[in-house]
């Protein structure tokens, strides 16, 4: 049992919507890793960030990105920063896992001024900046193969994964 397809990417790079639309169109589920650690905790994102601090949210999140592997049949995303930690990065390796690639001025369109987003709270467009900067190696380093979403449609980037995944 393993994911069809395995997203990742920087705030704003469209996992979750370009991630329905390809569930949608593969007829699989769709899992978010970050809704699982939600449901978990019983709390939202945010809530564990200014409760917990980001070293316990971080902990929750490897929990769930192992327990995903190990259970999603289905598309699924992970959350912005799961690269961060190198046993996420190992236990994706042999999964079919899609960079969704976003350069900042479209990130900052999406995720507007970082509402919901704990890291994002504070000088969201430098925050935003900062993040790409420092998590695009390693989204390369786990990807398999990597998609642009700059000014694009989800479902046209959905059809570009799905193709992908065909190959």
């Amino acid at each position: 049992m393993a994911p069809v397809c395995v997203l990742v990417g920087a705030p704003g790079s469209g996992k979750t919507t370009v991630g329905q639309a390809l569930a949608g169109l593969l007829g699989v589920e769709f899992r978010d890793t970050d809704v699982d650690i939600a449901r978990l905790a019983g709390k939202p994102i945010p809530e564990i960030f200014i409760d917990e601090g980001e070293a316990h949210f971080r902990a929750l999140e490897r929990a769930a990105v192992a327990a995903a592997l190990a259970s999603c049949e289905g598309v699924l995303a992970l959350g912005g920063g799961a690269v961060l930690a190198e046993e996420n990065r190992a236990a994706l390796a042999g999964h079919p896992v899609v960079h969704l690639s976003v350069e900042l001025p479209d990130a900052v369109k999406r995720v507007g001024l970082g509402a919901g987003r704990p890291l994002l709270a504070i000088n969201p467009r430098a925050t935003l900046k900062h993040l790409l900067d420092q998590r695009r190696p390693l989204y390369a380093e786990v990807a398999t193969a990597t998609v642009v979403t700059d000014g694009r449609a989800p479902e046209e980037i959905a059809a570009e994964v799905a193709a992908l995944l065909k190959h």
